[in-house]
């Protein structure tokens, strides 16, 4: 029984792996060529798995899509979990400034993950209702994140501007990174990413400073 038991853990992990490896896959390949255009024949051959064994795993591309943004936004996340508690001693310029700065080192080393969830926000808003609404869903607790601490300093520590609706400007915050992550690789071979963030950045958060 332990045998049998040792053997299906083993199994369990490599199936739970190759998922892995499948997603990662399919971020960078839907990240370059967008979701209509990227068939499940051409991911499986390009992780040189039989179209079989890919559809075992992922019976549709609906389910693969779902799967990569539930992954990615608990990747996001744990990006944040510092920020979410020791920073909450900063002020609220610093702290919206981190989770900026947060955001965009994230994007940085992965920038295939912002495409990503760029190329697949903009082609499922008119093609597909689920992954629409699952994008959506994770987006919409980011902003969250952002508006929450606009509020703070808005109410607490009268920071920000009062006339600036904080569910709006943290849409344009985040709204405004994925959208300059695209203008960005669009024009990679001529302007830097860093600089493009900074300048977004510094227009964004000086935009709702108290004068």
């Amino acid at each position: 029984m332990r045998k049998e038991a040792a053997k299906r853990e083993i199994k369990q992990e490599r199936a739970a792996r190759t998922r892995v490896e499948i997603m990662e896959a399919a971020i960078t390949l839907f990240a370059r060529r967008g979701i209509l255009a990227t068939t499940m024949a051409e991911l499986a051959k390009a992780i040189r798995m039989t179209p079989g064994a890919l559809y075992w795993h992922f019976p549709t591309k609906e389910d693969l899509l779902l799967a990569a943004i539930e992954e990615l936004h608990e990747r996001f996340l744990n990006e944040f979990k510092e920020l979410l508690g020791e920073k909450r001693k900063l002020n609220a310029r610093q702290q919206l400034e981190a989770f900026m700065e947060r955001t965009q080192q994230f994007l940085r080393y992965h920038r295939q993950y912002g495409i990503f969830f760029g190329m697949v926000a903009a082609e499922s808003a008119d093609t597909n209702d689920r992954v629409a609404e699952s994008i959506r869903e994770k987006l919409e607790l980011y902003v969250e994140m952002a508006a929450n601490i606009i509020r703070y300093g808005q109410n607490k520590t009268k920071e920000f501007r009062v006339d600036v609706e904080a569910h709006v400007a943290a849409h344009a915050i985040i709204g405004g990174f994925l959208g300059s992550l695209m203008h960005q690789n669009l024009f990679r071979e001529s302007l830097a990413y860093d600089p493009t963030y900074t300048a977004l950045k510094g227009l964004l958060v000086d935009g709702i400073v108290t004068r």
